[in-house]
């Protein structure tokens, strides 16, 4: 069965991931790469968010699903719609217009937008068929389309949102060290936090639990391994914020 599109409504899918190793926030992207018909010289070769037009019979969640499963090949992430983009000259850029009449693409196409969550060694990039690759949020390639306005703006959203709720904890592993998820807040709102009052009103929170478990192949004192319990944050959570930075 031939999926139909629906030409001028796309969803754009921003992925944000964090590296514990580099302690680092980052931005998955795909490189767009188009040459000359029957030449070697390229023409356009920047970096673009992963998206794609809504299929006539899907959610606009079902289509963002399914672009960020194409795109990773991993299924139920956390998943936050944040803005709908309609500028009417959002696509009016000279590569984008190139680029929009190779593929066909509707340069008046609004596009919702999304963010997902996940630790970044969970997306294989070695098999991936898009050329994918992940940049730092504070050091981002040249990029098409608005998508520098789509990524700003989510960035926006999540430092709020990591405030609030405990949407960190998805760009976690399962189980994680205090200075770990300290590392996360620094990269997140782009802050010097203190270690001890930060360990000290972290170690407190219910729903932070320590496990009987260390740190295994570090070369340093290896540290006390926690995990964070959605079951005990439903229980204790309060309207507040999630820390106080």
């Amino acid at each position: 069965m031939t999926l139909e599109k629906i030409p001028n409504i796309s969803v754009d899918c921003v992925v944000f991931g964090f590296d514990v190793i580099s302690k680092s926030l980052n931005v998955l992207l795909i490189n767009r790469r188009l040459n000359k018909p029957n030449k070697e010289n390229i023409i356009i070769d920047d970096y673009v968010l992963t998206g794609y037009h809504i299929y006539k019979n899907e959610t606009l969640d079902d289509a963002a699903s399914r672009v960020l499963n194409e795109l990773t090949g991993l299924h139920n992430l956390y998943k936050k719609q944040f803005k709908v983009f309609g500028n009417p000259n959002r696509l009016m850029n000279k590569k984008d217009i190139i680029w929009a009449e190779s593929e066909n693409f509707n340069l008046r196409t609004v596009t919702v937008a999304y963010y997902f969550l996940l630790p970044t060694h969970e997306v294989n990039l070695e098999e991936n068929p898009y050329n994918a690759n992940w940049f730092p949020i504070n050091n981002l390639p040249e990029l098409g389309f608005d998508h520098e306005k789509i990524i700003n703006e989510a960035y926006e959203d999540l430092k709020f949102k990591s405030l609030h709720e405990p949407i960190t904890f998805e760009l976690l592993p399962d189980k994680f060290t205090i200075k770990d998820l300290q590392d996360l807040y620094e990269s997140i709102l782009g802050i010097q936090i203190d270690n001890r009052n930060f360990r000290r009103k972290l170690i407190k929170k219910k729903y932070i639990i320590a496990l009987d478990e260390k740190q295994t192949g570090v070369s340093k004192k290896p540290a006390q391994l926690y995990m964070f319990s959605r079951d005990v944050y439903k229980k204790v959570y309060e309207k507040n914020f999630l820390i106080n930075i």
